[in-house]
């Protein structure tokens, strides 16, 4: 299911082998929450932007239209006309983002919906479900995320949950996809399970949990719970002594992250994976990411600038469109101005992810993480 092609140091390239198709490795996920990309974007769009892996939320896709009727409509690859791999959240990091509207117990997670107040349970078994329903290609593991810093008592007592939450994940999943009942048999009977690791900032919590739930033997392996507060420099720590003890045969997957030069940096310590809100949220506020630096369009040097957004980019946008006139639409408040640039920053993160494999491939990888990790990160001039 999983080869290493090439490394480059800690770097890999990889092949990751679905039953709806191949993924080549470095690669990022672009985040169509509710199966649709923030800012008007179609599955056919993706196509032209190098998507690789769209990543869905199991949450609010329970909630509207809700998992069954996406599961009656053929599963989200019928339901959105994306015919490329799909990752499903497990619903698992509402349980931190919705702090206020939940409640966590041994059977699972009770919610009131952020949509209408109605009361909502998920657990290991209705995320295995929901995710069964939706027919994606991955499912994440139902687990706890916490907020950094935690006190390290209520770290440690939330890792055995989610350990034991995803061995419970794993029956439910394997039982699922073994069902061969005329009304209820699965949309996708490979459907892969990726476990999460969890720990908070603390290293022996980390370290004790990846190895623990490496004995289970899944099909990928993620890294959550970073991202959330923590100091960059504490993140890359943590992945410094969490990745070692990830399977090497296993696809590796850090979740939520994050800024160009943070997925260089990941990539440099061993990561496979990548998802994040960052390239569309920060278009639609006029931020776009270039290989010069990122920068904000609504700046008035932008105001009758007749080059595109990235000379050296090859998007749809950047072969059509000024500066200027995007800038334009920005301050017009025309949507078509977030929606360009939404289109031109995930081109832009699915190329650099592109470009990381290739400098693997060819064993430059670390030029290019010398150039690239600072540049990117720097607003441009």
């Amino acid at each position: 299911m999983f080869e290493i092609l090439k490394t480059d140091s800690e770097a890999r390239r990889g092949r990751l082998k679905t039953v709806h198709g191949v993924i080549e490795t470095p690669f990022f996920m672009n985040v169509a929450t509710s199966a649709a990309i923030k800012g008007g974007i179609s599955a056919l769009d993706l196509e032209k932007l190098k998507c690789k892996v769209m990543l869905c939320n199991t949450y609010h896709l329970h909630l509207r239209p809700s998992d069954k009727v996406i599961y009656e409509l053929g599963g989200l690859g019928a339901f959105t006309n994306w015919k490329k791999p799909i990752l499903t959240d497990s619903g698992g990091f509402q349980v931190f983002s919705l702090a206020k509207l939940r409640k966590i117990k041994e059977e699972g997670v009770y919610f009131s919906s952020h949509i209408d107040g109605r009361k909502i349970f998920m657990g290991p078994e209705e995320s295995m479900r929901i995710q069964s329903n939706l027919g994606s290609t991955i499912a994440m593991a139902f687990d706890e995320c916490v907020e950094n810093p935690a006190p390290y008592e209520y770290v440690k007592n939330s890792v055995d949950l989610t350990t034991r939450w995803l061995k419970r994940c794993k029956a439910e999943l394997n039982r699922l996809n073994a069902n061969n009942a005329a009304d209820g048999s699965p949309i996708n009977r490979e459907q892969l399970l990726f476990g999460i690791n969890q720990g908070g900032t603390y290293k022996d919590l980390r370290i004790s949990h990846i190895r623990e739930i490496a004995e289970l033997d899944l099909a990928g392996y993620a890294i959550g719970g970073l991202a959330v507060g923590e100091p960059t420099e504490i993140m890359y720590e943590i992945l410094d002594y969490t990745v070692p003890e990830m399977p090497v045969n296993k696809p590796r997957y850090l979740m939520g992250v994050g800024t160009p030069s943070n997925i260089i940096e990941a990539v440099a310590r061993g990561i496979d994976m990548f998802d994040c809100v960052m390239p569309s949220r920060n278009a639609r506020h006029a931020t776009v990411f270039t290989w010069q630096g990122y920068t904000h369009l609504k700046n008035e040097r932008y105001a009758k600038d007749d080059r595109p957004l990235d000379p050296e980019c090859e998007c749809p946008v950047c072969k059509n469109f000024s500066s200027a006139y995007i800038r334009h639409l920005f301050t017009a408040g025309e949507m078509l101005g977030g929606r360009l640039a939404v289109m031109h920053n995930l081109y832009f993160y699915n190329t650099l992810l592109e470009k990381i494999g290739a400098s693997i491939e060819n064993g430059s990888f670390t030029e290019f993480r010398a150039k690239y990790s600072p540049l990117l990160s720097q607003k441009r001039e």
